[in-house]
C-alpha cells in the first residue's frame, strides 16, 4: 500500500475512535448541528481565564521595574522565587502574549486595557533590544542574569531565536511601531546567512557567540550540537507565519512554504502516521531508543501551526486533511485519556503512552488543534474532544486561588509543579484561549 493510500485508511478509521471509553463513534453522529449556545458559553469561559488567571497574573506579577524584561520564576503557589535569570525563550514569549491580547476581539467587561497590555510588551521589548540582543555579533543570547550583569549562556540556538522573531513581528503588528520589525528584519537576514542550510534544507540550529558551529557531537542548549529538530523548525514555522503577516516579502514567503513542506513531509513518520524529533543534516531521521519517542503535544500542534502558515500563504489546507488526521488519530489511539480527558505527553513508536504527565501546554494545543479539525472536518468527536480538554483544563490545570495554570494535572505523587520557569510562561495557554475563541466565534458566524 502506497504512503497516500496509507494516510487516506488512517484517516477513514477515525471514524471509529470516540471519547466515551469502549463505545464506537458512527458517521451519524458528525451530522449534529453545532450548537451555537455552547459555544457561546465555551467563549465566555475561555475569555474569563485570559482575563482573571492568565493576563492579570503576569500583568501584576512578572513586569520587573529594575532590571527591566520579566520575572520568569514563580513557585507552585504563584509566589517569586530568588531566581532571576532570564531566557530569550519565555522573555520573548511573554512579549508575544501581551501583543497578542493588545489585539484580541475580547467579550465582555473587565479585560487589561489595550494600553496597559501594549505598555507591558513594550517593557519586554526593551529589554530585548538592549539586553538580549548581541550588539557584537548579532542574535539574542540564550540566558542572562541581570543581577550579576553576565550572560551565563552567551550561545545562539534556533529554538531561541525563533521565538525573538514572533515576538517582535507581533509586538509590530500590535503596536504599529517599526522599530521591533526592523529588529526582525536583522535577525532574519543574520538567520539566512548563519544558519539556512542552502543544501539540505531548513535550518542549521546550534552556534556559539560569534554564530561559528561548535564540534560535532557537542551537547548544546537543545542536545547534540549537529541535529535538526522537528521542535525548532515547528516553531520556525509560527514565528515566518506571524513575520510573513507583519512583511510580505519573497524571501519570507519562501522560507514559511519551506518550513510548511518540512513540518508536513520531512518530519513525519509516513508508516506511523507520527512525528520524531530528531535528525541528521539531511533530514535523516534518527529514531534509536528514546530519539524514537513521539510526542503527541507537538504532533496535534502541528496540525493547527501548518494550517495557520497556510492561512498566510493564501493555501488551503484541505490537502493536507489526510495527514492531520491521521496524525491526530494516531494521538488518540496511543496518547488520549478517554476516562478523564486530556493527552499524555509521550510514548514509544506504536505502543501507549509511558510518559502519562498531562502536561499544561500539551492541554492547551489540544484545545486549539481539535478546533481547527471540526472546522476542516465538520466532525462531532473533535467537539467531543475540546468538550473534554477544557473541563480537564478548567477543573484541574486553572489555578483561580493563586494565578496562572498548574504546570500539569497534579495526582497525590505529582504535585502541579511551578506556575513560572525560564520554560513556562503564559503563551501556550493564553494563545489557546485567544485562537479558541477566534475559532467559535467563526463557528457561530457561520451555523
Amino acid at each position: 500500500m502506497d504512503t497516500r493510500r496509507q494516510w487516506i485508511g488512517r484517516a477513514a478509521g477515525l471514524v471509529a475512535w470516540s471519547v466515551t471509553a469502549g463505545s464506537g463513534a458512527s458517521a451519524a453522529q458528525a451530522a449534529r448541528p453545532f450548537n451555537v449556545a455552547q459555544s457561546q458559553a465555551w467563549r465566555a469561559g475561555l475569555n474569563e481565564v485570559l482575563r482573571d488567571n492568565i493576563l492579570r497574573f503576569w500583568l501584576d506579577k512578572s513586569i520587573d521595574r529594575e532590571h527591566g524584561g520579566y520575572f520568569m520564576h514563580f513557585d507552585e503557589a504563584g509566589v517569586r522565587k530568588a531566581e532571576n535569570t532570564k531566557a530569550i525563550v519565555t522573555q520573548a514569549r511573554t512579549v508575544w502574549l501581551f501583543s497578542r491580547a493588545s489585539r484580541n476581539d475580547y467579550e465582555g467587561q473587565g479585560m487589561p486595557s489595550r494600553d496597559e497590555l501594549i505598555n507591558a510588551a513594550r517593557h519586554g521589548f526593551h529589554y530585548l533590544r538592549d539586553h538580549m540582543w548581541d550588539s557584537t555579533h548579532g542574535g539574542f543570547y540564550w540566558t542572562v542574569d541581570p543581577l550579576a550583569g553576565t550572560v551565563p549562556m552567551p550561545g545562539k540556538h534556533l529554538y531561541g531565536q525563533s521565538f525573538a522573531l514572533y515576538a517582535l513581528a507581533e509586538y509590530h503588528r500590535a503596536s504599529g511601531d517599526p522599530e521591533p520589525l526592523a529588529l526582525a528584519d536583522r535577525l532574519a537576514d543574520l538567520l539566512e546567512q548563519r544558519s539556512y542550510d542552502t543544501r539540505y534544507g531548513g535550518y542549521e540550529e546550534t552556534f556559539e557567540r560569534d554564530w561559528t558551529k561548535p564540534p560535532k557531537g557537542t551537547t548544546g542548549y537543545m542536545g547534540l550540537s549537529d541535529r535538526k529538530l522537528m521542535n525548532t523548525h515547528l516553531h520556525l514555522l509560527e514565528a515566518f507565519t506571524t513575520y510573513l503577516d507583519a512583511r510580505e516579502a519573497p524571501r519570507v514567503r519562501h522560507r514559511l512554504e519551506e518550513l510548511a513542506q518540512i513540518q508536513s513531509n520531512a518530519v513525519v513518520r509516513k508508516h506511523l502516521g507520527a512525528c520524531t524529533d530528531k535528525y541528521e543534516r539531511d533530514w535523516t531521521p534518527i529514531t534509536d531508543g528514546a530519539n524514537g519517542r513521539v510526542s503527541y503535544g507537538h504532533d496535534i500542534e502541528n496540525v493547527w501551526l501548518l494550517a495557520d502558515a497556510n492561512r498566510a500563504l493564501g493555501h488551503s489546507s484541505y490537502p493536507l486533511r489526510d495527514l492531520f488526521s491521521a496524525l491526530w488519530e494516531y494521538a488518540f489511539a496511543h496518547g488520549y485519556d478517554r476516562e478523564q480527558g486530556g493527552l499524555f505527553y509521550s510514548g514509544e513508536p506504536g505502543a501507549p503512552a509511558s510518559n502519562r504527565e498531562k502536561s499544561w501546554w500539551v492541554q492547551s494545543e489540544v484545545l486549539v488543534s481539535v478546533l481547527t479539525m471540526y472546522e476542516l472536518t465538520g466532525e462531532q468527536r473533535y467537539l467531543d474532544v475540546f468538550e473534554q480538554t477544557w473541563n480537564l483544563a478548567k477543573t484541574k490545570l486553572v489555578d483561580r486561588e493563586s494565578g496562572e495554570w498548574r504546570a500539569r494535572v497534579p495526582d497525590a505523587a505529582n504535585p502541579g509543579g511551578d506556575k513560572a520557569t525560564n520554560w513556562k510562561a503564559g503563551y501556550h495557554n493564553g494563545r489557546a484561549m485567544m485562537e479558541c475563541m477566534k475559532r467559535l466565534k467563526r463557528l457561530e458566524a457561520s451555523a
